[in-house]
């Protein structure tokens, strides 16, 4: 029997798991899949946590009151009591997670807050990420790490503040420097990781060192009661016994019955990871829980490619592009936060540049000048002209809306959609683009139309729970024994996304808060 078991291997799970074995409780993981990390190994690796020392560290003033003003305004659904919980807990748990892991974290410089002017933003950021991990502290289970989203030739490691400058190889000295540090980490002694990969080895180093056991291939079929209370789980006929049970297995990106009845979507355009079918939420559930947010997920605008979607974060901010929809029209600010671009797509949706934006910036991984794959032709469309494109992609506002945005791109201001104005905007621009880093006309053939779908890094909806991570009944009442956290639960970010690492961070910090409750530990 164990005092905790905790269900699923990504961010949240890893350091419930920490919390609890670092005051002495058996614990063991558990994970659906053939390797560990979930979409955390996936991801970008950057933690959302107003008020942690590491920003401070860099002259970067917070306050509580500032962070709760922000929180309160972008998402007022979210119960106070949840929000206030997160922003208590989340600098404790990041300092928590550096003391009992080889992680190290560094400010993401000036990643703004998705929405800095809003009363609370920081146009500076409060986002944090982990440095460069060496693999040797985690020894040959670094093999059986959940592979990362888009992957690098062999030796090559990407921060996020590297792919910040990465994008602007072609046209800023930040952009060669950084590609010529990123080439020379090939050189160094040693194999590393970095973003979300990072992330997870860390926290598994820190568990490994408290012979803390992760299940691969070991998925959880129900959770098991005794007495009114939640007492373990199912494995197939296996009963595995446990005091208290975490659940972290993610959401139900890869559930198509699920997205169809909560989404009207199906599961081909998410980047989540495999395992996430809803599993955890399906099995709480059963267990007389309570469910949030579950038309809700963390949307992103994507290339539906052959080998799977591209989830677009720099490419639409950067001058010389511009989003329309199935008449050829402007409906958004194409730099706005990626969860508002989806929200405000209404249908058939195209990313439209020319051949200097081609010449200037990589696409969806592919450098600059370089000819895009032939393969992309069901979702690439190219002509000469604008006119020609026009007609090509059944698009007959184009060429009028193009000719208004290149006026507005030359006067440096988009008063249609204010694109540019704020510091999020900024992030992504073209510092050498003058007067707006985020506009520049479309000029130069040949025109390019690239279909747009609505992605999403996951689900953001599932079990209610209290501000201790306990998982609630539709009444109110505790479910005794169990505790949720990550994207099995509804999000503490309601319909909106803070900040950069505003999935990661609320996740690691209510699987904290679920550790402490177990555990009896102080906050």
């Amino acid at each position: 029997m164990y005092d905790v078991i905790v269900v699923g291997s990504g961010a949240a799970g890893m350091t419930a798991a920490l919390c609890t074995a670092q005051h002495g409780l058996r614990t063991l993981i558990i994970e659906k899949a053939a390797h560990y990390g979930g979409s955390t190994a996936r991801s970008g690796g950057g933690i959302w946590v107003p008020n942690n020392a590491v920003v401070a560290a860099n002259g970067v003033s917070d306050s509580p009151e500032r962070a709760g003003t922000y929180l309160g305004h972008i998402a007022p659904e979210v119960p106070a009591e949840l929000r206030q919980a997160f922003l208590d807990a989340g600098p404790a748990m990041l300092a928590f997670v550096r003391a009992h892991t080889p992680l190290e974290f560094r400010w993401v410089r000036d990643y703004s807050d998705y929405y800095p002017e809003a009363p609370g933003g920081q146009p500076r950021g409060r986002s944090v990420e982990p440095l460069p991990f060496r693999t040797k502290l985690l020894g040959e289970e670094v093999e059986d790490l959940e592979p990362p989203y888009v992957p690098t030739p062999a030796g090559i490691v990407i921060t996020q503040t590297d792919y910040r400058w990465l994008t602007l190889i072609g046209r800023h000295p930040r952009g060669i420097a950084t590609a010529v540090k990123v080439f020379a980490r090939r050189f160094l002694p040693g194999r590393r990781l970095t973003m979300g990969q990072a992330l997870t080895a860390g926290l598994r180093a820190g568990l490994k060192a408290l012979n803390v056991e992760i299940r691969l291939n070991t998925a959880m079929t129900d959770l098991h009661h005794e007495n009114g209370r939640v007492a373990g789980v199912l494995v197939g006929e296996k009963l595995i016994l446990a005091k208290h049970v975490v659940l972290a297995c993610g959401g139900f990106e890869h559930n198509e019955q699920m997205r169809k009845q909560h989404q009207n979507i199906g599961t081909e355009w998410t980047v989540g990871a495999k395992a996430n079918t809803g599993d955890g939420i399906e099995a709480g559930q059963r267990a007389g829980a309570a469910v949030g947010l579950m038309d809700d997920a963390w949307w992103g605008p994507s290339v539906p490619l052959p080998r799977g979607p591209f989830f677009l974060l720099a490419e639409r901010s950067l001058p010389g592009c511009v989003l329309v929809d199935k008449t050829g029209r402007r409906f958004v600010n194409e730099s706005a936060p990626y969860i508002d671009v989806v929200n405000a797509m209404t249908g058939d949706t195209w990313l439209v540049f020319d051949h200097s934006y081609r010449g200037r910036y990589p696409f969806c991984g592919i450098p600059p000048r370089r000819p895009l794959p032939r393969r992309w032709k069901d979702s690439v469309l190219t002509a000469p002209s604008l006119e020609e494109l026009a007609q090509q992609a059944d698009l007959p506002e184009l060429v009028d809306t193009v000719r208004r945005f290149n006026a507005l791109a030359v006067a440096g201001e988009d008063p249609d959609f204010h694109r540019g104005d704020s510091a999020y905007d900024r992030y992504y621009g073209d510092p050498r683009t003058k007067p707006n880093p985020n506009l520049a006309p479309l000029t130069t053939g040949p025109f390019y139309a690239v279909r747009i779908v609505p992605g999403d890094l996951g689900t953001k909806g599932g079990l209610r729970t209290d501000a201790s991570a306990r998982v609630l009944r539709e009444d109110g009442s505790v479910i005794e024994g169990l505790y949720a956290a990550g994207n099995t639960s509804a999000s503490v970010m309601g319909h909106t996304y803070a900040g950069a690492g505003a999935t990661l961070g609320p996740a690691m910090t209510f699987g904290y808060l679920a550790g402490l409750d177990i555990t009896g530990g102080e906050r």
